[in-house]
């Protein structure tokens, strides 16, 4: 059958179809980095903005069996700000993909994108795209799966999407629901000392080891908090409970502490919040989340402030808020940070078994380090998360790695699409209604699907 693939990225649609025997006739990708990379994979040049081609010359689209799609997932991720279909860039992209719908008609389409789309502005986002695809015709369905669902070790939830015209009496998510494994090797993830391996920085390996100094030096018998760490807590004493500092003057703020228990006596309001922590920085009350880590991370530090203060002394000196975090995610097994699979984030420096690796994301700045090697993650390793072996990636490390982030996994997509993309056949019936009883013979079968023509 033929497909196209739209915001192909580097081609994991591509890669899970065409290892199906399908023929790709039309690719599309904005990113012109990207877009090469594709054209080096798979000998196909992808056209441009698709909002543009829809708008302007629809018909360059040409006739296809299956429509494929990883529609952006920024506007509807948690990770992002969630203006769903208002967000003028991306959000409406959706609608693009029905315009081709209608207009082509193909019999199939799988499309991919991140679970929290279904619970977008209270579900009012998947009400509307069930919607828009049973107004055209479609029957749809969805499923979540994740990577580790089928022997990856990656945990990255998507909700994948499928449609078609002819019904979908002949598939089942439960099928696929059969094929799940909770067995896989993660070490048949990881190369040993490969020597494309970006090295962790020095100044990160330091702030590790400082991180581990703290942990050191509190007594095994006393449990390592499973919250995450906020380091600017211990010693603060600035209200977060019934106010916040943002509706505090200056003079009232000016009785506590910021930071590590910094003084903010005698100082203006913008001096103040420089020596509060980022989050703290807001004209808003705190959500229960935010104030219940607060209290435990206070809590924690009065009763065990004389094993850290003289590391927490010099964690207050790191350059980043998100590096004076950790997020402790290994429970009582042993406190070797390089024991483990690290990520420097936002949030905090995450600690986590070596058990499956984080989600792969758009950002160079949570790529996933091999703990004990001291090292990233390679770009063939990243491959083998997303099972896109054999394609080509962009040179630039970070544009690799965001491509590598945005891509569908083709493993799942693959088993999805073997069920799915069955060539059903089809009996014209001509001259009303002579031959129905025939017909009707034949549809007992379940995956035969007939087109009445009452000519």
């Amino acid at each position: 059958m033929r497909f196209i693939d739209l915001f192909s990225g580097i081609g994991g649609f591509h890669k899970a179809l065409h290892e199906l025997g399908h023929t790709c006739v039309f690719a599309s990708e904005i990113d012109t980095t990207i877009l090469k990379a594709y054209e080096n994979s798979w000998k196909i040049k992808p056209h441009g903005d698709i909002r543009k081609i829809v708008k302007e010359n629809i018909g360059v689209i040409p006739d296809h069996d299956i429509l494929c799609a990883g529609f952006p997932c920024q506007p509807f991720s948690k990770a992002g700000k969630q203006l769903g279909r208002e967000d003028e860039e991306r959000g409406n992209l959706f609608d693009e993909i029905v315009k081709i719908l209608e207009y082509r008609k193909p019999k199939y389409f799988i499309l991919e994108n991140v679970p929290f789309i279904k619970k977008h502005d209270n579900e009012e986002t998947w009400k509307y795209m069930e919607k828009e695809l049973k107004r055209i015709k479609y029957d749809v369905d969805h499923e979540i799966y994740s990577p580790q669902d089928f022997g990856i070790p990656q945990h990255r939830e998507r909700v994948f999407i499928v449609g078609s015209r002819n019904r979908l009496s002949h598939f089942s998510f439960d099928e696929i629901n059969q094929l799940k494994t909770n067995g896989y090797d993660i070490f048949q993830f990881i190369e040993e000392n490969p020597v494309t391996a970006k090295k962790l920085p020095q100044k990160n390996i330091e702030c590790l080891k400082l991180w581990q100094q703290f942990i050191d030096s509190i007594p095994q018998k006393i449990k390592l908090p499973g919250f995450p760490i906020w380091s600017m807590e211990f010693g603060a004493t600035y209200p977060y409970d019934t106010t916040h500092p943002f509706r505090m003057t200056a003079k009232e703020l000016g009785k506590y502490k910021g930071n590590f228990g910094v003084s903010l006596k005698g100082l203006q309001k913008k001096e103040q919040f420089a020596l509060l922590p980022s989050y703290a920085r807001v004209n808003r009350r705190f959500p229960d989340w935010k104030k219940r880590y607060i209290e435990q991370n206070r809590k924690f530090y009065n009763e065990n402030k004389k094993h850290i203060q003289e590391v927490m002394n010099e964690i207050a000196k790191l350059p980043s808020q998100s590096w004076q975090k950790l997020e402790w995610n290994v429970g009582s097994l042993e406190r070797r940070i390089e024991n483990y699979i690290l990520q420097f984030r936002a949030s905090g420096i995450r600690i986590k078994k070596v058990d499956f690796f984080p989600s792969l994301v758009c950002t160079n700045t949570q790529i996933p380090i091999i703990g004990w090697q001291k090292r990233y993650i390679t770009k063939d390793e990243g491959l083998k998360l997303q099972s896109l072996e054999g394609i080509t990636l962009p040179d630039n490390d970070n544009t690799a790695f965001k491509a590598l982030g945005n891509a569908v996994n083709s493993k799942i997509v693959k088993i999805i699409a073997e069920k799915l993309l069955v060539e059903q056949p089809t009996i014209q019936l001509l001259n009303g209604h002579k031959h129905l009883n025939d017909a009707k013979k034949i549809i007992s079968e379940p995956s035969v699907k007939v087109a009445f023509d009452y000519a």
